[in-house]
């Protein structure tokens, strides 16, 4: 089963959902009838991670309009009709919505599972499995935490495309799919309508990624604040499976990434940074790397833009103050790292937030705004 990449989503939201009983779609007593907030889908699968689950409940769950509707609308199902999952734990959960709910669905996640049995073993779908996906529609956003990669490479979701999972099953991964693009490297993968993440705490970072990219940094980095996590990590994976527990005892450069945030508007020098730690260049840039998954200058670069899109987003600023700002220099030069990190230029991008700002929630939950497309997030 393939499917092709499809970036339009302008009648998703006219999608019928009265299949699924749920809360009031404007979110608020006597709300807009006309507003349709996003639905998250999520599958639950036998053997299922309780924390895995929970993710998009949270994430989703928190983002609000100026009028306090809520922007998402989670639902879960399984692949039987409503009753009890297992899950990897001493406790069942009941879940009340069957298969057919994956087809009012805006975007589906799957979270991972440890019984996939011959999805994990053989590659192939149950026909169990099959059936509850092929009420998947056309142009549907389709994304996966930790080992639910597994069931979208099955379908044939990632043939011919990058994709990510847990450090610990890349290579697994790989070698059943030969035609997905593994890259064990990163946190997560933005491939426009499909998106991997790699494991456990990596969907968090997935999810607020697709928070971000829906509707913009500040809503993100709300959702973020008020579930006590960073809005954005440093760095890929390599960082925790070459040290899991950095050694108290030796020093790090938490110190030079404090003094470097504070200073993004500034030229900071990689012997700038190493200074601030006492450390030569060529032992700061290690110590880096193998805390952060990257090198100073990719941090760097990394910050910058996400100070950038939150400038664009947040302030009347020009594009020029911006540039300088952010420490891009100019504004040619912060046109060319937002076009490789988002796939679009700063006017671009402002003119779709601020927009979305301003009317937020009018629209529901807006997918394909093509602010990402391939991208890899957590390295440069």
């Amino acid at each position: 089963m393939t499917r092709e990449p499809s970036r339009d989503r302008s009648g998703v939201l006219s999608r019928d959902r009265s299949g699924v009983p749920g809360r009031d779609p404007s979110g608020v007593p006597g709300g807009d009838p006309d507003f349709r907030p996003h639905r998250v889908v999520v599958l639950a699968l036998d053997g299922l991670l309780p924390f895995e689950l929970g993710i998009p409940h949270r994430i989703f769950g928190r983002p609000k309009d100026t009028r306090g509707r809520h922007l998402y609308e989670v639902v879960t199902c399984s692949v039987r009709p409503p009753g009890p999952v297992e899950t990897d734990a001493d406790f069942a959960i009941h879940v009340a919505h069957g298969p057919e709910a994956l087809a009012t669905a805006d975007t589906v996640i799957v979270p991972a599972s440890y019984e996939l049995g011959p999805v994990h073993e053989e590659g192939v779908l149950t026909e169990e499995l099959a059936a509850a996906l092929a009420h998947i529609r056309p142009g549907t956003r389709l994304a996966s935490i930790c080992t639910g990669v597994y069931v979208l490479a099955a379908a044939g979701y990632l043939d011919g495309r990058p994709a990510t999972t847990h450090w610990a099953d890349a290579e697994r991964l790989q070698r059943m799919f030969p035609k997905v693009k593994v890259d064990a490297d990163v946190l997560f993968i933005d491939d426009g309508d499909v998106l991997t993440s790699a494991g456990v705490a990596a969907g968090i970072d997935l999810c607020l990624h697709i928070v971000r990219r829906d509707h913009g940094t500040a809503v993100a980095n709300d959702v973020a604040r008020r579930t006590v996590v960073p809005p954005h990590r440093d760095g890929g994976q390599a960082q925790y499976i070459q040290r899991p527990v950095p050694d108290p005892q030796q020093a790090t450069t938490t110190t030079a990434r404090a003094w470097a945030l504070g200073r993004l508007h500034e030229p900071i020098q990689l012997r700038d940074m190493a200074e601030q730690e006492a450390m030569s260049v060529r032992t700061f840039t290690r110590r880096f790397r193998e805390e952060t998954g990257v090198s100073p200058g990719q941090w760097l670069t990394q910050q910058r833009v996400e100070r950038a899109r939150y400038l664009l987003e947040s302030t009347d600023l020009s594009v020029d103050q911006v540039a300088r700002d952010a420490g891009f220099g100019t504004a040619q030069s912060m046109r060319q790292h937002l076009q490789a990190a988002l796939g679009v230029t700063p006017t671009a991008y402002r003119r779709t937030f601020r927009a979305a700002t301003e009317t937020a929630g009018g629209r529901g939950g807006t997918v394909g705004t093509g602010v990402t497309n391939s991208a890899r997030v957590g390295r440069s």
